[in-house]
């Protein structure tokens, strides 16, 4: 599911994590915010019939003004 390999993933402008809802899922959430990746809409979940499954997406920013309308 999404971003679940164990190896480093490429720094992709865009990510959707997804997983069981625990705490590994949060601690992949906090590394991508540590790597410079930023929440990107809100997360959401499901239930498999077994476990709640969630995801999030996270957003690279390039440091450009893409988006920015000037005043």
């Amino acid at each position: 599911m999404g971003d679940q390999d164990s190896g480093t993933p490429d720094r992709l402008r865009y990510r959707l994590l997804t997983g069981p809802d625990d705490a590994d899922f949060c601690r992949r959430v906090s590394e991508a915010l540590a790597d410079g990746y930023r929440l990107y809409g809100s997360p959401a979940a499901t239930f498999d019939g077994q476990r709640v499954i969630v995801a999030q997406a996270v957003v690279l920013d390039d440091g450009g003004s893409a988006g920015v309308v000037p005043v």
